[in-house]
Formats: C-alpha cells, sequence, structure tokens
C-alpha cells in the first residue's frame, strides 16, 4: 500500500468536461474519494502573491 496526492485547480463538478463521459468520471471519483482527506484551499494565489511583491 501506499499514498498518491492528486492536485487540481478544478472543482469536482467540471471533471466530466476532463474526462468526456459522466460514467467514467463518476466510477473514477468513487475510487478516489474512498477513505480520502480532500484539503479545499480558497483566497489569493502564494505564488502571484509572492510574485507581486517582488515586483514592486
Amino acid at each position: 500500500r501506499g499514498s498518491i496526492i492528486i492536485t487540481s485547480n478544478l472543482p469536482f463538478e467540471e471533471w466530466t468536461e476532463v474526462f468526456g463521459s459522466e460514467r467514467l468520471t463518476g466510477a473514477l471519483l468513487d475510487r478516489l474519494t474512498h477513505h480520502v482527506h480532500i484539503l479545499e484551499m480558497n483566497g489569493e494565489s502564494y505564488r502571484l502573491k509572492h510574485s507581486r511583491n517582488k515586483q514592486q
């Protein structure tokens, strides 16, 4: 057994647009979200903020 980290800037509702099939996306999310910790991060990008501070 091992660990895996998946990052995305899309909410789960928009994954169907990427994978094309609602059935495939549902199966994928069902497997990926079983026994997981989901971290949703909101707010301004740290990289963007850092870049702006560097320019000033």
